[in-house]
């Protein structure tokens, strides 16, 4: 993970924390709790303000009786990326929903990105767009989420 930051080490002498500094501490915290993400062989590439990069190698425990990545499991990938990217303000937020469109096939081997934006945040719910591409920029998956967020509690406690 670049940029990686200890939970000690992201306040300024005045205790507060940068947006940026708040969404690399949200990742390590939620990182090591997150039993699926690492179970997959997910790794957080990229995190910021709203946003997040995530990729995952098509494992051949992954493939269904076609060959083929299990839809389910883009779809964790993709589902995983919006938790980055809609917590990193540090404000408690699950999915109230989301859709997703399986475009092409992921196969055994593929390396798959997905990364997600915040496209509105407005109270308490968000919308987010997330692409799943593969190693040669192949569009697999498009997913978008919807979230709910719990006022004063936040995502990690730190």
């Amino acid at each position: 993970m670049s940029g990686m930051v200890s939970l000690s080490d992201t306040s300024d002498t005045r205790g507060t924390r940068s947006a940026q500094q708040t969404a690399e501490f949200v990742r390590d915290g939620m990182l090591a709790n997150d039993r699926v993400s690492r179970g997959m062989g997910m790794q957080v590439t990229a995190v910021s303000p709203g946003q997040a990069s995530m990729t995952m190698t098509v494992r051949d425990d992954m493939l269904n009786g076609h060959d083929i990545c299990h839809g389910g499991l883009i779809a964790t990938l993709a589902d995983s990326t919006f938790a980055f990217a809609c917590n990193s303000h540090n404000e408690l937020t699950v999915a109230s929903g989301f859709a997703i469109e399986l475009l092409a096939p992921g196969r055994a081997g593929d390396v798959l990105t997905a990364r997600c934006v915040e496209v509105s945040k407005a109270g308490r719910t968000g919308v987010y767009d997330t692409e799943v591409t593969n190693q040669r920029g192949e569009r697999v998956a498009v997913f978008r989420g919807r979230s709910y967020t719990l006022r004063g509690k936040p995502a990690v406690v730190g």
